[in-house]
């Protein structure tokens, strides 16, 4: 990282530690919702499990995705982008920075999260627990990668809020986490392919059913790791000297 970006990633931040509110976003709003889940089932075991593995992964990416998308809207908006442009900075510089901030605050989000619901809720894996710590990390770093990139068509944050229902909630319902995506039609089961949230799942459903580092799992884990990529190269194009 050049030292340009890494002032960028320290400024943003020092942002996020200013914005109580969205600290709490991040690290509390996952675990409670997780906990909403284990009441509501209200049973041990494999019912849990079914259900608490998956959205280990699924509520980070969420939160990282939505918060993500409106602090980057708000340095829009506000000319702090178009200001860092006019300096001696590359696309790649201020990317850079802000991805490695919110990917640093997603890594400690995941992190929170993955041993809360091991230690706090009882949620088991049959598989080791620091694969499930890692993917629930890459999810995260997903939804930032997804968040970053959406930002650049939302004219507003009341647009990028409706991001969430158009563009998560129906990965949400085709992932899996519902009904096996090999129950479904072809066409839903196709779409499901070409969505990264049905990648996450599945690979979470591995390690659950006890699957170490393997050939689904990286298979998995290498989707998840092409669409951030992805999605940071979009975003990188998406910058632009002028705002709305």
């Amino acid at each position: 990282m050049t030292p340009a970006a890494a002032a960028t990633a320290v400024r943003v931040l020092r942002q996020l530690r200013r914005d109580r509110r969205t600290m709490a976003l991040l690290l509390a709003v996952p675990v409670v919702l997780l906990a909403l889940v284990r009441f509501v089932i209200n049973a041990d075991g494999p019912v849990f499990d079914r259900f608490g593995l998956p959205l280990v992964g699924i509520f980070p990416l969420v939160s990282m995705f939505l918060v993500t998308s409106i602090a980057v809207l708000r340095e829009r908006m506000s000319g702090t982008l178009e200001r860092l442009l006019t300096l001696p900075l590359t696309k790649l510089d201020i990317l850079a920075g802000y991805g490695a901030a919110f990917a640093l605050v997603a890594t400690v989000q995941a992190v929170v999260v993955s041993l809360v619901a091991v230690r706090g809720f009882g949620l088991h894996s049959a598989g080791p627990l620091w694969l499930l710590v890692f993917l629930a990390v890459a999810n995260a770093v997903l939804g930032m990668a997804l968040g970053l990139f959406l930002s650049a068509f939302a004219a507003t944050e009341f647009q990028a809020v409706q991001f969430m229902p158009a563009f998560v909630l129906p990965q949400t319902l085709l992932c899996g986490i519902i009904v096996a995506r090999d129950q479904m039609t072809d066409v839903l089961r196709w779409l499901s392919d070409v969505l990264p949230l049905s990648y996450a799942v599945d690979a979470m459903q591995q390690i659950s059913a006890g699957a170490a580092w393997s050939g689904p799992v990286n298979r998995d884990v290498g989707v998840i790791l092409g669409f951030t990529v992805a999605a940071l190269a979009g975003g990188a194009l998406t910058l632009r000297r002028r705002t709305r």
